[in-house]
């Protein structure tokens, strides 16, 4: 029941947590000072035996339970864990003090504490070993059949309690300790049938226990997927508290401790709190218990056997037998966590084995196929309804392998800090725990996710790249094509048929041949020119005759003639402009030369137009490393400016700087400091 019954609505829940927690400091008050009573108790009247499973709910139940309510204090459950610790807490003090009082002798007030232990552990049994394991994880009942077995948990409760309060006194030859606690309420009637009833009674408990536990396991295997796994924590150890309770009194010391198990178990599974580690414990739960149990038989088989054939040897059996059970082991171990990983996960299992599946699937394939397969195999290995992989300007940019449905789980993918997609995760499978959602098998998977997804990104920005170096190859083709075709080749036909009519002309009239050819003349100058537009076009002509150093230099006097720059009202205003080179630049590739001249050329040209600055510094940096020819250029323009502007909007001439550092390798940045103006900062890695 998830929320508080009308007459407890009109309280506040600070004063509902508050009452949890009055109980649990009372319980703890109670259960020390019942241990303190019982460890001063002589040695005659010590309680038999001495531990109990009271004392492990005792100890955690109160205090879990108060936590509980102080989470979620309209869960009934939570209230039955507070109230039962509470009671059990009652029945270690009271217990404590029944022995106490009747070693000195009051028996009456020994008889009042008994009365009270006899209550306080027959209704705490009803609650935490009938009551909660119905109500698990929900607080309500699975279905209205079970309120059977509450009313019949109450009735047996009743009764024990009624059978106890009327015990006759039991002989004192057959009585554990010194003296009889005597019983004024008892019915001496009762005596030859007494044990026959009481332990008709506990066989009846016994029948609540163990059905309130098959009600859990039903919840269990009609829940979905995620409710699986909440239930699976306290399902668990209830049912390993449940053995060792039908086993009886030998087993008390392993119940103890299983019962202090019992509302963290409870704990987890109501909070929701790291519930997906429940098919870890049961994986190695299973295989431990088999490892210890078949190497345990061919240990003591092979020891059995080699003493048989090698009496008097018994060196020689126990060697033989540890060396079989050691050949056993791992190949039993490998086994064991097979079997159970199939059970739990289907044919993939472990995490491990899902992540070695998706690198032999990623080495079969090209990035685009890879991420495909990835996919598939990570919907398989989770057995959900479906996986999809959204990448970040990759190509393809989404792939799904089955349907993950209206709002799936959204995983971001990282590949060293860098965002490069999102894993999207549909609902988990009805047939098995939701490992689609454990939260140990995503962070086994991620990784090699992020790195497919990466890859699909570096082969699209490959991909893109090379159709970008294609298209402007093929544009500057056009573009000499067209300036070859449409300027030089009209223009030196004109000039051919010039040449003609003057030779024509020479003769006969010496005065047009000679205006021919000053046309003639003219013309070819404007050849000339052309001419030197297209070489400029392919390679600025200050870079071969003055070199990288001089060509930045000649570009800076250029683009900011006279020192200035536009001003807010269209005139020119002084401009403070400092070149630096630094290290030898000599022997430069090519490409780099051109990339730092147009990106120079660039960032001047917009200091020109926009920045109205009145300094302005570019530096020239090249950086040797311990290989010939080797290290680093750096190219930095800095100014004064009035900086960037708020919403920058990237422009062409922003985009083809960090497009020419980009095609060798490199990077380029334009920022905006705290002191003002502009930076734009590119590096260049040159190699040997």
């Amino acid at each position: 029941m998830d929320t508080n019954p009308p007459a407890l609505s009109g309280f506040s829940g600070f004063s509902w947590r508050a009452a949890a927690w009055v109980m649990a400091a009372v319980a703890l008050v109670l259960t020390l000072a019942g241990v303190l009573v019982q460890l001063r108790l002589p040695a005659e009247w010590q309680p038999h035996p001495p531990l109990s499973p009271d004392f492990g709910v005792a100890l955690t139940f109160p205090l879990t339970g108060a936590f509980l309510v102080s989470q979620r204090p309209r869960l009934s459950i939570a209230w039955l864990i507070c109230a039962g610790g509470l009671l059990g807490s009652g029945n270690v003090a009271s217990m404590a003090l029944m022995f106490h009082w009747a070693s000195q002798g009051d028996m009456r007030a020994a008889f009042v504490a008994r009365a009270v232990q006899l209550v306080c552990w027959a209704v705490a049994g009803l609650m935490l070993a009938v009551l909660v394991p119905l109500y698990s994880p929900t607080g309500t009942l699975s279905s209205r059949r079970w309120r059977v077995v509450v009313v019949l948990g109450t009735v047996v409760t009743l009764a024990e309690i009624v059978l106890g309060l009327l015990r006759p006194d039991p002989d004192l030859a057959d009585y554990l300790w010194p003296a009889v606690i005597h019983n004024p309420l008892q019915v001496r009637v009762l005596a030859p049938y007494y044990g026959t009833l009481w332990e008709i009674l506990q066989y009846a408990v016994q029948v609540c226990v163990v059905a309130a536990l098959a009600s859990l396991a039903l919840r269990l295997r009609r829940a979905d997927p995620v409710t699986r796994r909440q239930i699976a924590w306290p399902l668990s150890v209830f049912a390993l508290y449940v053995v060792l309770y039908v086993l009886g009194e030998a087993m008390w010391v392993p119940a103890t401790v299983v019962t202090a198990l019992i509302p963290f178990a409870i704990l987890f599974a109501a909070l929701r709190y790291r519930l997906y580690g429940i098919d870890t414990v049961i994986s190695r739960t299973f295989v431990t218990a088999g490892l210890l149990v078949v190497v345990g038989a061919v240990y003591f088989g092979v020891g059995a056997a080699s003493s048989l054939f090698v009496s008097g040897y018994h060196q020689v059996a126990g060697l033989a037998a540890a060396l079989f059970a050691g050949a056993f082991f791992q190949p039993l171990r490998r086994a064991l966590q097979r079997v159970v990983d199939r059970a739990l996960y289907g044919p993939v299992g472990d995490p491990a084995l899902l992540a070695e599946r998706l690198t032999q699937e990623v080495r079969r394939a090209d990035p685009a196929d890879a991420l495909a397969s990835v996919v598939t195999v990570v919907r398989e290995g989770l057995a959900v309804s479906g996986v999809a992989v959204e990448i970040t300007d990759g190509r393809p940019r989404y792939v799904e392998s089955g349907h993950i449905g209206p709002s799936p789980r959204e995983v971001p993918l990282v590949w060293h800090g860098e965002p490069v997609g999102r894993l999207l995760v549909g609902r988990p499978g009805v047939t098995r725990f939701a490992a689609a959602h454990d939260e140990r098998v995503l962070a086994t998977l991620l990784p090699y996710v992020a790195d497919v997804a990466h890859a699909v990104r570096m082969a699209a920005d490959l991909q893109r790249s090379r159709e970008r170096i294609l298209a402007a190859r093929e544009e500057e083709r056009r573009r000499l094509r067209r300036d070859l075709h449409d300027g030089l080749g009209q223009t030196l036909g004109a000039m051919a048929m010039t040449l003609n009519m003057a030779r024509v002309s020479l003769t006969r009239s010496p005065a047009a041949a000679d205006g021919l050819l000053r046309d003639l003349r003219v013309g070819m100058d404007a050849v000339a020119g052309d001419i030197r537009e297209l070489v400029y076009g392919l390679r600025p002509p200050a870079l071969d005759d003055l070199g990288l150093a001089g060509a930045v230099r000649a570009l800076t006097e250029e683009t900011l003639p006279a020192g200035g720059s536009e001003t807010e009202q269209g005139g020119m205003a002084p401009v403070d402009v400092a070149v630096r080179v630094e290290g030898d630049l000599a022997g430069l590739p090519a490409a780099v030369e051109v990339a730092v001249y147009r990106i120079v050329q660039e960032a001047l040209n917009n200091v020109r137009r926009h920045a109205r600055a009145t300094r302005v510094r570019v530096e020239v940096v090249r950086t040797a490393e311990a290989e010939p020819g080797g290290g680093e250029l750096r190219v930095r323009i800095a100014d004064d400016g009035i900086g960037l502007p708020a919403r920058l909007r990237a422009g062409v001439g922003m985009s083809s700087m960090r497009e020419r550092a980009a095609e060798l390798g490199g990077s380029c940045t334009v920022t905006a400091p705290d002191i003002g103006g502009t930076v734009v900062e590119a590096r260049f890695p040159l190699t040997a």
